[in-house]
């Protein structure tokens, strides 16, 4: 009498668990892309500070690629883990056999392909997160995890033939991964890094209070007021909150005397002299956004690169830079 072969559980299970890991991801960043769209501040368990840090990352200009929200392109990345785990799942009829079984092998490789991709990628972000914004954010070390699940399960889920030829499918989607996620994020880095070279401002890690967020501490020199009066004079307008750690920063390089001139408007309700509806009709998503003459661009943006793309001519001698940025 032969005995039949058992099967290991985890090859059992693998497909019912990351067909639940990646729909939980696809909501998380369901959640965070309507956050980004709205404009809203997004909910964190990590108390008052900690929601400060996830709306730090959520306002950073390393949260969209190609004027959408990094989370949109996440939702649609777990959304089709989701579908390559259940889809064979779900062909019961036994008719069906050969579909089920071409179904399951091409999947595999999609799950695997897809999971070394995302865990790249969430490794990039990581570092990001550590060495640029430096600001902790619970959904994006939670989405890195889930990644990371991931791919450990399409590695351990099945029994692959040929683990050799596995490993350099992976590496090549490793490297082709990373040459594009630095090629996405090259001008990125350019546009925070900005120009100039000056002291970097003073930041803060206390909880921003209402009406007006944190208090600024730096001094305006003359070519900060005249930068100041240069974008009030030309029309040019930037959208903020007071809670927005980047909207902060950018009061820093202007030091407190410029940021009393230069053209903010208010976008939380419950700030100093909002003004909701103009936000509302600017369409803004980003906290910081400028308007500068009909040309939008977000994040923390350099004085230097202000004054490139507003045309200023005057002195350029700017007393503050960014943390880590000449």
């Amino acid at each position: 009498m032969s005995r039949r072969r058992s099967v290991p559980w985890i090859h059992r299970w693998s497909r019912p668990i990351m067909g639940a890991i990646a729909t939980i991801g696809a909501l998380l960043t369901a959640y965070l892309t309507v956050v980004k769209f709205s404009g809203s501040s997004a909910a964190c368990s990590a108390g008052a500070a900690g929601a400060a840090s996830c709306n730090d990352v959520l306002a950073s200009p390393y949260a969209n690629i190609f004027g959408l929200p990094l989370s949109l392109f996440g939702f649609l990345g777990y959304a089709s883990m989701a579908a390559f785990a259940l889809a064979p799942l779900l062909i019961k009829s036994e008719q069906n056999k050969d579909l089920r079984a071409n179904l399951e092998k091409w999947t595999w490789l999609l799950l695997f392909a897809g999971a070394t991709a995302m865990t790249i990628f969430s490794g990039y972000l990581m570092y990001l997160l550590a060495f640029k914004i430096q600001a902790a954010c619970l959904y994006c070390i939670a989405s890195a995890l889930f990644s990371l699940s991931l791919l450990v399960l399409a590695l351990i889920g099945r029994s692959w033939e040929d683990i050799g030829q596995l490993l350099f499918t992976g590496l090549i989607v490793a490297m082709v991964t990373l040459v594009g996620t630095l090629a996405v994020y090259a001008s990125v880095g350019e546009s925070v890094a900005g120009g100039g070279s000056g002291t970097p401002i003073p930041l803060v890690n206390t909880t921003p209070q209402p009406p007006n967020g944190w208090e600024v501490t730096t001094t305006s020199g003359e070519a900060e007021l005249a930068l100041a009066r240069h974008l009030q004079e030309s029309g040019v307008k930037m959208y903020g909150a007071y809670w927005c750690p980047h909207c902060f920063e950018q009061k820093q390089l202007f030091g407190k005397e410029a940021a009393k001139i230069f053209p903010y408007n208010e976008c939380a309700p419950d700030g100093t002299n909002p003004q909701t509806e103009a936000c509302a009709q600017a369409n803004v998503k980003v906290f910081p956004t400028w308007d500068i003459s009909g040309e939008v661009v977000t994040g923390t943006q350099s004085l230097e690169q202000l004054a490139d793309l507003s045309n200023y001519q005057g002195p350029r001698n700017f007393k503050y830079v960014l943390p880590g940025r000449s």
